[in-house]
C-alpha cells in the first residue's frame, strides 16, 4: 500500500555519512518532533536527479528552512559511500543525504520502482513530502519517469 497524506512514516533503520563513516539513522527518530521536508528520487548522479531535483532543494534550502522546515531530507536507494558523495558533489551541506540502501523505508511506503529490466534493480519513484512529527502533511508522487509535482517549488507552495 502506498503512503498517503496522515500516514505515519514508517520505521526503517537507514544510513548517513558521520564524521566517524556510516551511521545508522532511525526513521522515527529522524521525524521525531519535527518538520521535515524528504524527497525521494531513482539514484544518485542520475541525470534529472542530478540536474534538477537535488539542485532544487539545495537551492531553495534557505527558502524552506524559513518558513519553519527543521530538516530536508533527500532519499535514494543508494548505499551511503554513493550519497555522501553525491551530496558533496551537488553542495548539499544543508540536507540530509539518506541512504536506503536495502530499500527497507521504500518498501515500506509502498513507492518502490523496480528498474530490473534497465539493470538498477529496485529504486524509489520519484516525489516530494511534507511530514510534521512523523506524520505525512503534504505528498507528491510522480508518475513514471516525471519530474512535475515534486520539485522544492511545490513544496514551498504547500508549507
Amino acid at each position: 500500500m502506498t503512503i498517503k497524506v496522515g500516514d505515519k512514516i514508517p520505521e526503517a533503520t537507514l544510513a548517513v555519512m558521520g564524521e566517524q563513516g556510516p551511521a545508522p539513522v532511525k526513521s522515527g527518530e529522524l521525524f521525531a518532533g519535527k518538520k521535515v521536508v524528504m524527497f525521494g528520487l531513482p539514484g544518485a548522479f542520475t541525470p534529472t536527479c542530478s540536474a534538477q531535483h537535488l539542485p532544487g532543494f539545495v537551492q531553495q534550502a534557505a527558502a524552506l528552512k524559513a518558513k519553519g522546515v527543521d530538516e530536508i531530507v533527500c532519499h535514494a536507494v543508494n548505499d551511503v559511500f554513493v550519497m555522501a558523495a553525491w551530496g558533496k558533489d551537488q553542495n548539499a551541506a544543508d540536507v540530509v543525504m539518506l541512504a536506503d540502501g536495502s530499500a527497507d523505508l521504500t518498501q515500506a511506503m509502498g513507492i518502490e520502482l523496480d528498474l530490473t529490466e534497465r539493470g538498477l534493480g529496485v529504486r524509489c519513484l520519484r516525489y516530494s513530502l511534507i511530514a510534521e512529527d512523523g506524520v505525512v502533511t503534504a505528498l507528491n508522487i510522480e508518475e513514471g519517469g516525471a519530474f512535475e509535482v515534486s520539485s522544492a517549488e511545490k513544496i514551498l507552495e504547500q508549507l
